[in-house]
């Protein structure tokens, strides 16, 4: 399954309009770069390799 770059800056505009925040250009910026350091992150992590017989954690239910 081929693996597409996420767009930030939709992303961003997005959750705007949803959360009803206005945001000024220096926010959004430095948003757009936190957003790529999280991305480049979690790269390697969503890369591993996992067993497709690996069984998923159970529910807790309190």
């Amino acid at each position: 399954m081929k693996q597409t770059k996420p767009d930030w800056a939709v992303y961003v505009a997005q959750m705007e309009q949803i959360l009803a925040l206005e945001l000024d250009d220096t926010r959004r910026a430095e948003l757009l770069i936190q957003f790529s350091r999280i991305a480049a992150m979690a790269g390697p992590l969503m890369a591993f390799p996992l067993d497709a017989r690996l069984e998923v954690a159970g529910v807790y239910k309190a």
